[in-house]
C-alpha cells in the first residue's frame, strides 16, 4: 500500500515540475493563456453579479409602485369577478399609491374601540370625530364598527362601504389604525372584559383628554358605544378641525364597487344634460320618527304612530304634526316640493334624481311631482336590477351611491336638514361651493298655506320664495354659533369653514402641531 501511494505522489510531482520546466517551450505559453482566461472569467462573473444586484435593487424599489399595476393585468385563478380588475384600475386615489405618508411614531397610550350609531352619514361624521380624538389622545384606533341594529338593519361592515386599506394607510402619519385588536386584548374583549361607555355629546376635545384618556391608560382598551355628535362644532383648535376635514374629504373613500357604480349613474345622467339631485326625505322612518303626517290618510297615520312606539330609543312619542310642520321641523311633502321647485323657476326639462329610499305613499304621493317634472329618475330606473343586486337590503351602501351622485349634481336640494343633507352640503362647499339650495321650511310652509288659501297669487308666492332663498345657495358664510345650545347652532360638517378659507388649500389638509 505504501509503495503504491509513494509512486502516485511522485508521479504528480513529476507532472507539476515538467509543466514549469523548459523556459521557452510550449508549456509556458499554455500556463499564461490559462491565467489570462481565468482572469477574464473572474471579471465577467464580477461584472454580471454587480449588474444583477443593481437590477434587483431597482426592481425592489419600484415594486410598490409598479408591482400592483403589473399584477392587475394578469387574471387570477382565485378571482370570481373579472370586472374587479378594471374597477380597481380606474379608481384614482387622492394620494398616489407610490407616495405613502410616513408613519407617525408616538408612545401608544392604549386602544380605542368605537361602535357607530345611526345611518350612513351620521356614522361618517362620527368616524371623522373618532379618528381625531384617537390622534389627539395618542392611542391606537380599531377600525370602527358600523350600526347593524338601527331601523335599517344593514349588516354592512366598514370594509363593505369604505376602502379600509386606504383609510388606514392615508392616515398613518397621524394615527395608528388597526383592523382588530392584538390577540391578547381581543380575547379579553370577547369574554366581556372591556370598559364600555357613551361619551358626553358635544364635548370639547379637552373632555377626552381629561376624562377618557385616563380610562384608556387604566384599562388598556376603552369601547365608546355611542359616537353621534360627541365632539363640539366650535371652539376646537384649528388642527382638530382640519383633521376632521381630512378624514371626511380624503381618508373616507367608498369601495371601488360603489365608486364605479356611482360614476356610471353620473355618466348616464350627464348624457341627457344637467341634473338636479332632490333629497326627498319623505320616507317611512323619518315620518314615524318626526311625527309628521301632512297629507297622510288615517291608516297611514296609525301605521306611523305604531312604528314610533315600537322603537324605545325614539324618545318623543306624542307629537302634534301641524305644530311641528309650522315650526319648520317636518320634511316637505312631495306635493309641497313640486310647488317650491316651480316657484324657484327650476326648468321642467331638467332631470331630477331622487336620492332617497322608498317614498311613503308610493306613486299616489309622487303623482303631483311627477306631473310637474316628468324627468324624475332614480338609481333603480337608471340601472338594471342586476347592477343593484349586491346592494339590496344594504341601505348604507345604497345611501353611499346617492351620496356620490349628490356630490356631482348641478344643484342639490334637500327637503329636510337631516344628516345626509348636512354632510353633502359641507362636501359640496369643499368642492368649490357647488350650488346647494337650503330650503327655509318654516317660511315656506307659511307661504304655501297662503298660496293654497288664495291669500297670495302665484307671482307673489314665487317672488317671495326666490327672494328668501337668494342667500341660501351654499355660498361662503360663517357658522352660526350658539353657546350652550349646540343642537341649535350650525353643524360643523355642513359648513367646515376652517377648511374652506383661501389660506387652507384643499390639497393641504395636513394637521401637525397637535
Amino acid at each position: 500500500m505504501c509503495s503504491i501511494e509513494g509512486k502516485g505522489k511522485g508521479k504528480m510531482r513529476g507532472i507539476r515540475m515538467g509543466a514549469t520546466k523548459g523556459g521557452g517551450g510550449g508549456g509556458g505559453e499554455r500556463v499564461e493563456k490559462l491565467k489570462s482566461s481565468r482572469t477574464k472569467l473572474w471579471m465577467i462573473r464580477a461584472t454580471t453579479s454587480v449588474l444583477l444586484w443593481t437590477c434587483i435593487v431597482q426592481l425592489t424599489a419600484l415594486g410598490d409602485t409598479w408591482g400592483p399595476h403589473l399584477l392587475k393585468g394578469w387574471p387570477s385563478c382565485f378571482s370570481h369577478q373579472d370586472s374587479s380588475v378594471s374597477v380597481v384600475e380606474d379608481k384614482v386615489p387622492s394620494v398616489p399609491a407610490r407616495v405613502l405618508p410616513p408613519k407617525r411614531v408616538y408612545k401608544n397610550n392604549g386602544y380605542l374601540m368605537v361602535s357607530c350609531n345611526g345611518g350612513l352619514n351620521q356614522m361618517r361624521a362620527a368616524i371623522c370625530d373618532m379618528v381625531t380624538i384617537a390622534r389627539y389622545l395618542n392611542v391606537t384606533l380599531i377600525v370602527p364598527e358600523l350600526d347593524k341594529t338601527s331601523f335599517w338593519s344593514d349588516p354592512s361592515e366598514f370594509q363593505d362601504i369604505f376602502d379600509v386599506d386606504h383609510f388606514i394607510m392615508s392616515l398613518r402619519d397621524e394615527v395608528r389604525i388597526l383592523k382588530e385588536l392584538p390577540p391578547r386584548l381581543k380575547r379579553r374583549v370577547e369574554i366581556g372584559m372591556v370598559y364600555s361607555m357613551p361619551p358626553i355629546s358635544w364635548s370639547d376635545i379637552s373632555y377626552y383628554h381629561n376624562q377618557i384618556l385616563p380610562l384608556i391608560k387604566k384599562y388598556k382598551v376603552v369601547h365608546l358605544n355611542k359616537t353621534d355628535t360627541r365632539l363640539a362644532n366650535n371652539g376646537q383648535p384649528l388642527e382638530i378641525q382640519k383633521l376632521r376635514c381630512r378624514v371626511n374629504f380624503s381618508a373616507l373613500r367608498f369601495t371601488s364597487q360603489i365608486e364605479e357604480l356611482g360614476k356610471r349613474v353620473v355618466k348616464l345622467l350627464r348624457q341627457n344634460g344637467p341634473f338636479i339631485v332632490l333629497h326627498l326625505r319623505y320616507e317611512m322612518d323619518m315620518l314615524a320618527f318626526s311625527g309628521c303626517t301632512q297629507g297622510c290618510n288615517s291608516e297611514e297615520v296609525e301605521e306611523l304612530t305604531r312604528m314610533r312606539y315600537a322603537y324605545p330609543w325614539w324618545k318623543e312619542k306624542i307629537i302634534n304634526s301641524d305644530l311641528k310642520r309650522k315650526d319648520g321641523f317636518c320634511p316637505l311633502t312631495p306635493e309641497e316640493t313640486a310647488l317650491i321647485l316651480r316657484a324657484l323657476d327650476i326648468d321642467n326639462s331638467y332631470q331630477i334624481y331622487i336620492a332617497a329610499g322608498e317614498i311613503y305613499g308610493g306613486q299616489r304621493r309622487m303623482a303631483t311631482l311627477a306631473a310637474a317634472y316628468p324627468k324624475l329618475v332614480r338609481k333603480e330606473t337608471l340601472l338594471e336590477p342586476s347592477d343593484l343586486g349586491f346592494f339590496q337590503n344594504h341601505s348604507s351602501q345604497m345611501a353611499a351611491l346617492d351620496y356620490l351622485v349628490s356630490l356631482e349634481s348641478d344643484i342639490f336640494i334637500p327637503t329636510y336638514d337631516g344628516n345626509m343633507a348636512k354632510v353633502v352640503e359641507g362636501h359640496r362647499r369643499f368642492l368649490g361651493f357647488k350650488q346647494t339650495i337650503l330650503l327655509e321650511r318654516r317660511l315656506l310652509v307659511d307661504l304655501i298655506d297662503q298660496y293654497n288659501s288664495g291669500t297670495l297669487s302665484w307671482y307673489e308666492f314665487s317672488d317671495a320664495v326666490n327672494e328668501s332663498h337668494e342667500s341660501r345657495k351654499g355660498q361662503p358664510t360663517q357658522r352660526l354659533v350658539i353657546p350652550d345650545r349646540p343642537k341649535e347652532e350650525d353643524y360643523f360638517y355642513a359648513n367646515p369653514e376652517e377648511c374652506l378659507q383661501p389660506s387652507y388649500s384643499r390639497l393641504d389638509l395636513s394637521v401637525g402641531g397637535l
